[in-house]
């Protein structure tokens, strides 16, 4: 098992060093797995218990100060599940499994989402709002009111796009997996890439690719249907990465990076100020 996962693109992170530690725990984790969906399913959860992380326990607050996470799993077979806007669910990317393999749909939103992801064994009702992210929050004078005053609030404060993700091959079968608590001070019920396949996550038989970076512009060139295209066309991963990305950025002017997996191995490539990636294989 081959298994390449980041951390999130966006500034360089205060401690890198104990966030590489997670991410290397989470890439050993995933590799030690016999099957892809295992394999990228427990590192994204591994990551998504980290507050160092902009997932799960952790995650970005909205504009009325709560925590809601979505996530997205995709295999070559394109079977493929999502969840997003959810409150209280930590591992989102175990819930976007039940979705994949218990559900006929590919995308299930908020409380019913939560309420699914609980039938099937996902712990839900956690606290993810971490003592930082909280004194933050207060700190920015929030809104009390409707969205419209959210919205004149949030102009000058949204931003901040890191993203947690994972992408797994066993040379046979490929799958990819992305999650996150998405932009800080979004309005209250935004959902980004992640849960939107082709954005944030994407898997064919050519191979994987996960992406992070500014969402919405994300979303709006399938950043990562773009990079598995060009392993489509034949590019090896490390070639399929950098074109992509140099794509995203001449058409947005936005920052991003992406993960991508394929025959011959890992690559990756961001244009932002960092990205912390990594690598593992029980080969």
């Amino acid at each position: 098992m081959r298994v390449i996962c980041h951390g999130g693109a966006g500034g360089k992170p205060d401690e890198p060093e104990p966030r590489q530690a997670v991410l290397d725990e989470a890439a050993e984790t995933g590799a030690n797995e016999s099957d892809v969906v295992d394999a990228v399913v427990d590192a994204v959860a591994t990551l998504e218990e980290s507050p160092r992380f902009n997932a799960g326990f952790g995650g970005a607050v909205q504009s009325d100060g709560v925590v809601r996470t979505d996530a997205g799993l995709m295999t070559d077979e394109r079977a493929a599940g999502a969840v997003a806007s959810m409150e209280g669910v930590a591992s989102a990317a175990r819930a976007a499994r039940v979705v994949m393999e218990e559900t006929p749909h590919v995308l299930v939103t908020g409380d019913h989402a939560v309420e699914l992801a609980a039938d099937f064994g996902v712990e839900t009702g956690r606290d993810l709002l971490t003592p930082d992210n909280r004194e933050r929050f207060e700190d920015e004078n929030p809104p009390r009111g409707s969205p419209r005053e959210h919205l004149d609030w949030l102009r000058e404060r949204f931003g901040g796009h890191d993203t947690v993700g994972a992408v797994a091959g066993d040379g046979d079968r490929y799958a990819a997996c992305t999650s996150t608590g998405g932009r800080f001070f979004a309005l209250a019920g935004r959902v980004g890439d992640v849960p939107q396949i082709g954005s944030g996550f994407f898997a064919s038989p050519a191979g994987g690719a996960s992406a992070t970076g500014a969402g919405e512009d994300i979303a709006r060139v399938t950043l990562t249907r773009r990079a598995v295209r060009y392993l489509e066309a034949g590019a090896d991963a490390q070639a399929a990465a950098d074109r992509a990305i140099e794509e995203f950025g001449e058409l947005t002017g936005a920052s991003a990076g992406v993960i991508v997996l394929g025959d011959d191995g890992p690559g990756s490539a961001f244009n932002s100020e960092g990205m912390q990636t990594s690598t593992a294989s029980s080969e």
